[in-house]
């Protein structure tokens, strides 16, 4: 059954005792009746519909669509049902049910009132909105707290050297206030990705009724306002039928679970090789094995993306080919987004307290960051600088990377040696001794590498500095979002008071 067929109208009954006060005689039981409820998972959006209740309410009194003191009688039971909470709710097919069969059981008929100039498909799409809003911010938030956090760590290793990989090869020596920095960069795109989203989450889909508007003179604006929603859904069917917000608010938790993942596992590595360790709140050991020291948390950071990738999938697979404007499929939609936003907002806390409590060991790390000649693309760098061509210079030094034992980096004696080889004159024509041996030190070589977003020092301490100006900003606009939903509940409340 649609919600669209749903009303306080003639023939229904009003008594409450079984849930069904808004119900028709003829579909107020029956075996489907359990398998299409989804009071239980209403309870998040439990609160939501009681702040879209109100302002709707507010608003048909204002617009003297109902009088004010069946207004009063009704926000007074809203009241009371919110006291009440949610476990008390009357069985029901859903949570907007089962709060106006409440509303009946203490106001009598005049309860279904509320319902006047909305359709339960308007209702519902509000208040996916309004809690997805909420959700939102309390993630965007989360990230931002842990984008500061890894700025700090950074702050304090810009002279920390370590190995860079590629293909899981020893690639160049960088720095862990640079690796620190990528990600910190990753989740700036991350933030940005969900304050857009935002934007169309805060749209208010009420007044559209079941898709084809509605005969009262409603005021779309002014529920707007009580929910502080920046704007409306313009399109009536639209608006019913609209779940393309919850797609963008969970693509985009899906791609910050992802870019956890690429962190996560990296820490995972890292640990592997002794180079970071990881805080015994972070960590665990085995069952049997009492000498080992498990990344854990973050093994399961790596997983839950999963979760989100997954919900992404359910939610878009929920959506597919639906026509317009309501179908019941949308029950489902939700929890999809719900699970994706809860595993995401909890991973970002914990892989980035995973990174800011850890140790980094200094010396070890430097000690590492040389190995597997990683310092090669700095010497063939050198010499192309002093003017070899740049794949003659590669050329030098494969050669010399060929001869050298195991993956360690060659001598500047084998390295002349070679270069004399294939250059057919002495090394030392191009660069001196001293300079090519700098050259082959891993902490010379990320000096030398000062371009824009390079890992020397300076240049990663300029991005620390333009990272903490988006951290900034973003903060603010965080800030101004949530005194927006903030000034909208307390101009609601006050309005409730004044018919209540």
């Amino acid at each position: 059954m649609s919600e669209d067929e749903l009303g306080a109208g003639a023939g229904e009954s009003t008594d409450g005792s079984d849930g069904t006060a808004v119900r028709r005689d003829r579909f107020s039981g029956g075996p489907a009746r359990g398998f299409m409820s989804s009071l239980a998972d209403d309870e998040r959006i439990f609160a939501a519909d009681l702040a879209v209740d109100r302002a709707h309410v507010v608003m048909l009194a204002e617009q003297e669509i109902i009088d004010d003191d069946t207004a009063g009688e009704i926000l007074a039971a809203l009241d009371e049902v919110e006291d009440a909470g949610h476990g008390a709710l009357s069985d029901g097919e859903d949570v907007h049910e089962a709060i106006e069969t409440a509303v009946i059981e203490r106001v009598g008929p005049d309860g279904g009132r509320m319902h006047t100039a909305r359709s339960r498909n308007d209702e519902v799409a509000a208040c996916i909105r309004y809690r997805l809003r909420e959700d939102l911010l309390e993630l965007i938030e989360t990230v931002i707290e842990a984008r500061e956090q890894l700025l700090e760590v950074a702050a304090e290793h810009t002279e920390t050297v370590m190995p860079g990989y590629t293909h899981l090869q020893p690639a160049q020596p960088t720095t862990v206030a640079h690796w620190i920095a990528s990600y910190e960069q990753a989740l700036q795109r991350d933030t940005a990705r969900l304050l857009s989203a935002y934007e169309r989450v805060d749209r208010n889909p009420l007044g559209a009724a079941a898709f084809a508007g509605t005969p009262f003179d409603v005021d779309r604006e002014r529920t707007a306002e009580l929910l502080g929603f920046g704007g409306i859904v313009e399109n009536s069917m639209d608006a019913a039928a609209a779940r393309d917000a919850l797609v963008e608010t969970t693509a985009a938790a899906a791609t910050l679970a992802t870019t956890l993942s690429g962190l996560a596992e990296d820490v995972v590595v890292f640990a592997n090789r002794g180079f970071v360790e990881l805080s015994d709140d972070y960590a665990s050991t085995s069952s049997i094995m009492p000498q080992k020291k498990n990344p854990d948390t973050m093994e399961l950071v790596r997983g839950r993306t999963g979760d989100a990738t997954a919900g992404l999938q359910g939610l878009l697979t929920t959506l597919k080919g639906l026509p317009r404007a309501y179908n019941r499929d949308l029950q489902r939609a939700g929890r999809h987004a719900w699970d994706a936003i809860d595993s995401v907002t909890e991973s970002v806390a914990v892989a980035t307290g995973a990174v800011a409590t850890a140790d980094w060991p200094v010396d070890d790390l430097e000690a590492a960051a040389g190995e597997g000649f990683s310092t090669a693309t700095g010497v063939a760098d050198r010499l192309a600088m002093a003017g070899v061509p740049f794949r003659t210079a590669h050329e030098v030094v494969a050669a010399a990377a060929g001869e050298a034992y195991e993956g360690d980096a060659p001598d500047v004696g084998a390295l002349e040696a070679t270069a004399e080889d294939v250059l057919g004159e002495p090394l030392t024509e191009y660069v001196d001794r001293e300079t090519l041996a700098a050259t082959l030190d891993p902490a010379e070589s990320v000096a030398t590498r000062d371009s824009r977003g390079g890992p020397a020092p300076g240049a990663v301490e300029a991005q620390l500095a333009t990272a903490g100006e988006a951290l900034a900003a973003d903060r603010d606009a965080l800030t101004e979002r949530r005194e927006a939903v903030e000034s909208a509940a307390e101009r609601r409340r006050t309005e409730v008071d004044g018919y209540v």
